[in-house]
């Protein structure tokens, strides 16, 4: 295990930076007073249109109350296990280090966000610190070689940057 975890409880923990920590608690918020308060108006609109078997007004807000109950209880999943990530400067790769990569004989080089699992998203170049890239950056130095398996066989990269 990365030393940068070994003292992390890495079974249940969900690794957010500090943005997104405080972007689901305001998503938690909205959804348990004005979500709520919208699906029960909607419920109540729909209830006084009559025959509740029959009505489509109805049955739909009652669908949207209960994604909306299911979204709740997962934000606030995500946000009981939360472990802030502390973005640390040093001469190893953690959590939340922004990483420059270049792939061996390739002279384009890449940024990657080292982030926990629940923000990972390439589009964003933000890289679970569990995919396969970011295991393998963890612990490594600027300027050290390293390797990881992928579909297309074993990728050979060197750290540029770490900041």
């Amino acid at each position: 295990m990365p030393r940068a975890l070994r003292n992390m409880k890495t079974d249940d923990a969900n690794y957010l930076s500090k943005e997104k920590f405080d972007e689901l608690t305001t998503e938690l918020e909205h959804l348990k007073t004005v979500r709520r308060r919208e699906i029960a108006e909607q419920l109540e609109y729909a209830r006084s249109l009559g025959d509740l078997s029959e009505n489509a007004e109805y049955e739909e807000a009652r669908n949207l109350q209960a994604a909306t109950e299911d979204r709740i209880r997962q934000v606030e999943e995500q946000l009981s296990h939360a472990r802030i990530i502390e973005h640390t400067k040093g001469n190893t790769v953690s959590l939340g280090n922004f990483v420059t990569i270049q792939k061996q004989g390739e002279k384009d080089e890449h940024t990657y966000e080292v982030v926990g699992s629940a923000e990972a998203n390439m589009q964003e170049h933000k890289i679970s610190h569990l995919s396969p890239l970011g295991s393998a950056l963890m612990d490594k130095k600027k300027g050290e070689l390293f390797s990881f398996e992928t579909p297309k066989g074993v990728q050979k990269y060197k750290i540029v940057n770490i900041k």
